[in-house]
C-alpha cells in the first residue's frame, strides 16, 4: 500500500506540485502506476481533484480518441446507408453503433453503455484492429482503467439492479431435480418434457428463452400424471419394456462400473425404477455385429447377471455352435452352413432371460463377465473403427454386452416401500375418519417444498379438494396422487415467481423478498429447490441476518446436490454438454472409442469438483500441476504408471498437459469431426476466458482449404489464405493466434509434435503486441490478467444466477466482486459468495 513510506492516498491529496508532477513520482513502476491511477481516478469522480486537472484528463482522452478510434467509429460510417457492394467491415461497423465521435468523455453518466462497449474491446485488445496506429501500453491500459473506475462511479450514484422476469420457467434440469428432492424420485425426464434450448451465451436457463407454449402444457400435463402413478406406486395399466443399449464403440476389456463387482470385464450397470412390487423380465443380449452374429462365440465364457450387487444368474455360452461357421471377417456376405447360421441368429434374437420378483424403487441390474488375463499371441492387430467395427463378428475375441430390456410388471403384488412413498406418506389414516387430518398434514408439507414458500390456508384447501376428487373413484393413495398432480402443474412449482413491491412506484429499486432469496440461491448452486434448512430461515426471517448467507452458501456448495453446479453451470460454460453429440472422424482418429469419451468428461468434472470443494484459486484452473485420470485416459496423454479403470489424481510434469487447456474434453468440444480448428479454440478462449467474443461470422464464409496444388496445408498456411479478406482479419487477429498456439493437440486431445510432415509453429501475437508459443505461453498470458479471467467467469456465473442476460449497467457490479475477490486471491467461495451477495442478485427493479 505505499510507495517512498507515504500511502497512495496522501500522495492523491497532496497536489502543492500539481498532478504530472505526482504521476512522474509514481513511474517507478507499472504496477505502481496503474494503482495510483485507479486511486486518483477515483477520487477525481468525487471531485478531490479539481476542475483544472479533470478538465486536463478529460482532454488527454479526447485526443486519444481522435487519434486513434474515431477514424472507424463516427457518426458518418455508423450512419451510413447500406449498399450492396460496402465491405464487411463498414456493417460491422454500423451494427456496433459506436459514434465516439459525438460521445462526451468526460461525461460518462450521459451514456454509460456505450463505455461499457469500449472497455470490452479493450479488454481483449482487438481495437484499433491490426495496420492501424495505436497507443503505446501504458496509455492503453490507462485509459482502460479510467473508464472502468469512472463508469464503477457513475454506477454507484445510479442504481441499477436490473430486472428478471416476474415468471421464470423451470428448464428440463431444473424439472427433473425439483421432482427429486420433492419426491425423492430421480426420473429421466428427457421422454417426459423436451430439453431447453440455450441463450446466446449458452445457458438454457435464461427466463427470456423459456416460453411456455399449448403444446408444453399438455406435456407438463402428462408427465405430472406419470411421476405422481410412480411417487405413489399407483398400479400401471399394462406391462412396460424398456431398452438400454450398450454403444458399439464402447471397449468392454476393464470393469466398466463402480457398480460392477471387481474381477469383472465389460458389460454394464443401470439404474432402472421399478413402479410397483412384481414380477419382471429381465433380458440381456449380447453384442453382435451388424447381421445379429455373436462376438466371440468360439469359445466358452461366463456371464454375470445380478440386482444391487447381488447376484441373480451365472450363465455360460459359447463353444458349441453346430455346423461349418461363415470364414473369419465373411459373416453376413459368405454364408456358413445352414444349421450354423440358424443357430447363431436364433441366438441372438433370445438373448438370456430372467423372469423374477422385483421390489418397486430404483434399482441396479448389472451384467458383465469375469476377467480372464491373456497375453495376445502373432501379430498385433490395429483397432477396427468405422465399418469394419460393425462388420466383423470377432469370433475369437471376448464378447460384450450389447443391451439390457426389462419388461413388465408381469403381475403385481403392492405398491411397495420407495424412497418416493416414504417422503410422501408422512402419516398413515387408521380410517376414514382421520384421512382429512393426514392429507392436510402431507398436503401442507408438499405444498411448501414445491412452492419454495410457507403454503397458505388457500394452497391447502385447493389441493384437499383435489385429493377430495381422486379419493371418489379410489383409495386414500389415489387421492393423494391427484392432489400431487395438480401440485405438478401449479405455477407455483413450474415457475419461480418474483412480484413486485406492493405500491412500488415504476422503475424503483428493491430488496426481493427471502423466500424468492432462497429460491435464487437454491437454483443458482442446486438447480434444485431450497431445502428445509433454508426454508426454515426464511420462515423466522433470519437468512439476511449477519453471517448467515455465508453459512448457508459454504454448506450449500459442501452438499451432494451442489453436482448439479458442475453438471450445470461448467457443463454448459465449457461446452461439456456438447461432448456427447462430437463423433470423430473414425479414418483419421480410429484410437477414439466411448470411454475416451467418458473419460473425458469425467476428467473435467472432476477436476473442477476439487477446485471448487477445496476453494482453489480461479486462476488454478489454468495453472494447476494435475488432473485426474484412468488408464485409458492416461494412456492417451502418455502418462506412464497408471491401471485399472479408478480416476485417480495424478501430479503432471512438463507442460503438454495441466488445468483446462490440457483437458481433451476442451480440445474436442472446439474442433471439428475430421481437424482441428484455430477458429474455434480461439473464439472459445476469447469468450470464456477474457470475456472478449468476437462478432457473429457473415454469411456464406467459404469452407477452409485444407490443400493446395495437391500439397496438404499446414493449419496456419490454410488460415493465412482464409485472411487474406481485410473484413476478416479483424476478427481472426485475436482469435487465430490463440487457437494456433493449441495446434499441439489433434482434434481429441492427443499430443502432437507436428502435421502435414512439417513442425507444429504454435507460437502468435496478439493485436496488443503480447507474444506467446504453444498452451504454456498462451496460460502464462492469461495467467497475467487475472482480473480479464476471473471477470469473465464472474460474468458467468452472474449470469447463470440471474437467468438474464447481463446489461451494461451489470458490469461495475462484476468488477466490484473481482476486486472484493482479489483480496482472498480469487477463490471460488468469494467469487460465488460475492455473486450471491451483489446488487442484482439480492434485488429488482420494478417494470418501467
Amino acid at each position: 500500500m505505499r510507495h517512498g513510506g507515504e500511502p497512495y492516498w496522501t500522495q492523491c491529496i497532496d497536489l502543492e506540485h500539481g498532478f504530472k508532477t505526482w504521476i512522474q513520482r509514481l513511474l517507478h513502476s507499472e504496477h505502481d502506476m496503474k494503482r495510483a491511477l485507479l486511486f486518483c481516478t477515483g477520487l477525481a469522480a468525487f471531485g478531490m481533484l479539481d476542475a483544472a486537472e479533470s478538465r486536463t484528463i478529460a482532454e488527454s482522452n479526447r485526443a486519444l480518441l481522435d487519434q486513434y478510434c474515431v477514424i472507424c467509429h463516427n457518426q458518418a460510417v455508423v450512419n451510413s446507408v447500406a449498399t450492396v457492394n460496402e465491405g464487411l467491415q463498414t456493417t460491422q461497423l454500423r451494427n456496433l453503433g459506436l459514434t465516439l465521435d459525438t460521445e462526451d468523455v468526460s461525461n460518462l453518466a450521459a451514456n454509460p453503455e456505450v463505455w461499457e462497449k469500449v472497455v470490452k474491446k479493450l479488454r481483449v485488445g482487438v481495437m484499433p484492429p491490426p495496420n492501424y496506429p495505436r497507443p503505446d501500453k501504458q496509455r492503453y491500459d490507462g485509459f482502460r482503467t479510467w473508464l472502468e473506475n469512472e463508469l464503477d462511479q457513475v454506477a454507484a450514484a445510479q442504481l441499477n439492479p436490473g430486472r428478471t422476469q416476474a415468471f421464470h420457467r423451470l428448464n428440463q434440469t431444473e424439472y427433473r431435480n425439483s421432482v427429486r428432492d420433492l419426491l425423492d424420485l430421480d426420473l429421466d425426464v428427457a421422454s417426459l418434457i423436451p430439453a431447453d434450448s440455450p441463450d446466446q451465451y449458452g445457458f438454457d436457463n435464461n427466463a427470456d428463452v423459456l416460453a411456455l407454449s399449448p403444446v408444453l402444457v399438455e406435456r407438463y400435463v402428462s408427465a405430472a400424471h406419470r411421476i405422481a402413478e410412480l411417487a405413489v406406486g399407483a398400479t400401471p395399466r399394462g406391462a412396460s419394456t424398456k431398452s438400454y443399449e450398450v454403444p458399439l464403440n464402447l471397449i468392454q476389456d476393464d470393469r466398466l462400473n463402480e457398480e460392477l463387482p471387481f474381477g469383472s470385464r465389460g458389460g454394464t450397470a443401470i439404474e432402472h425404477i421399478f413402479p410397483v412390487d412384481g414380477e419382471y423380465r429381465i433380458t440381456v443380449k449380447l453384442q453382435t455385429n451388424y447381421v445379429d452374429f455373436v462376438r466371440g462365440y468360439d469359445a466358452p465364457h461366463q456371464m454375470e447377471i445380478s440386482l444391487d450387487g447381488e447376484l441373480l444368474d451365472s450363465v455360460t455360452f459359447g463353444g458349441d455352435a453346430p455346423g461349418m461357421p461363415a470364414p473369419y471377417s465373411y459373416a453376413g456376405n459368405i454364408r456358413g452352413s445352414d444349421e450354423w447360421e440358424e443357430f447363431m441368429m436364433g441366438f441372438a434374437d433370445e438373448g438370456f432371460e430372467l423372469v423374477l420378483p422385483v421390489q418397486a424403487g430404483p434399482r441396479i441390474i448389472g451384467a458383465t463377465f469375469p476377467r480372464e488375463m491373456w497375453e495376445n499371441e502373432g501379430i498385433e492387430q490395429p483397432r477396427l473403427f468405422g465399418y469394419h467395427l460393425a462388420v466383423t463378428e470377432l469370433p475369437d475375441s471376448n464378447p460384450g454386452i450389447g443391451s439390457i430390456e426389462i419388461e413388465g410388471p408381469l403381475s403385481v403384488t403392492g405398491p411397495g416401500d420407495t424412497p418416493s412413498r416414504q417422503k410422501i406418506f408422512i402419516c398413515s389414516p387408521a380410517n376414514m375418519d382421520e384421512e382429512p387430518a393426514c392429507a392436510r398434514e402431507i398436503l401442507s408439507s408438499l405444498a411448501r417444498s414445491a412452492y419454495r414458500r410457507p403454503a397458505n390456508e388457500s394452497d391447502v384447501d385447493e389441493l384437499l379438494e383435489f385429493f377430495k376428487a381422486g379419493r371418489i373413484d379410489g383409495d386414500f393413495d389415489a387421492g393423494i396422487q391427484f392432489a400431487l398432480e395438480r401440485i405438478l402443474v401449479s405455477p407455483d412449482f413450474l415457475f419461480r415467481i418474483e412480484q413486485d413491491s406492493v405500491g412500488a412506484q415504476p422503475g424503483s429499486m428493491y430488496a426481493i423478498s427471502e423466500s424468492e432469496l432462497a429460491s435464487r440461491m437454491s437454483f443458482f448452486l442446486w438447480s434444485s429447490l431450497p431445502d428445509d434448512e433454508l426454508l426454515n430461515l426464511v420462515e423466522r426471517g433470519g437468512l439476511r441476518e449477519p453471517g448467515i448467507l455465508e453459512q448457508q452458501v459454504e454448506r450449500m456448495m459442501a452438499d451432494p446436490r451442489a453436482d448439479a453446479f458442475i453438471k450445470n453451470f461448467v457443463g454448459q460454460w465449457l461446452y461439456l454438454r456438447n461432448l456427447g453429440g462430437i463423433y470423430p472422424d473414425p479414418a483419421g482418429f480410429p484410437e477414439f472409442d466411448e470411454n475416451l469419451r467418458a473419460a473425458f468428461q469425467q476428467e473435467t468434472e472432476l477436476f473442477i469438483d476439487d477446485q471448487i470443494r477445496s476453494d482453489r484459486s480461479l486462476l488454478e484452473l489454468l495453472s494447476a500441476d494435475y488432473t485426474f485420470v484412468n488408464e485409458r485416459l492416461a494412456k492417451h496423454y502418455d502418462i506412464p504408471g497408471i491401471y485399472g479403470s479408478r480416476y485417480r489424481k495424478v501430479s503432471l510434469e512438463g507442460n503438454q498437459r495441466g488445468g483446462l487447456l490440457g483437458h481433451g474434453s476442451l480440445m474436442m468440444v472446439t474442433s471439428y469431426p475430421n481437424r482441428t480448428s484455430p477458429v474455434l479454440r480461439g473464439k472459445f478462449v476469447l469468450e470464456n476466458l477474457l470475456g472478449g467474443p468476437p462478432p457473429e461470422p457473415p454469411p456464406n464464409v467459404p469452407a477452409l482449404e485444407t490443400s493446395s496444388d495437391g500439397k496438404e496445408l499446414t493449419m496456419r498456411e490454410a488460415m493465412a489464405m482464409h485472411r487474406e479478406n481485410p473484413a476478416c482479419r479483424v476478427c481472426h487477429a485475436a482469435m487465430d493466434p490463440i487457437g494456433f498456439s493449441l495446434e499441439n493437440y489433434d482434434a481429441i486431445g492427443k499430443w502432437r509434435g507436428e502435421f502435414a510432415g512439417q513442425p507444429i509453429d504454435a507460437s502468435g501475437i496478439l493485436p496488443d503486441g503480447n507474444t506467446f508459443d504453444g498452451p504454456d505461453g498462451l496460460r502464462g498470458l492469461l495467467l497475467e490478467r487475472p482480473d480479464d479471467l476471473v471477470g469473465t467467469i464472474t460474468e458467468k456465473l452472474l449470469r447463470f444466477a440471474l437467468g438474464r442476460g447481463l446489461e451494461y449497467y451489470d458490469m461495475p457490479q462484476v468488477r466490484a466482486i473481482v476486486r472484493a475477490s482479489a483480496e482472498n486471491d480469487y477463490r471460488w467461495s468469494s467469487v460465488i459468495l460475492g455473486v450471491i451477495e451483489s446488487t442484482p442478485f439480492q434485488m429488482r427493479r420494478t417494470e418501467l
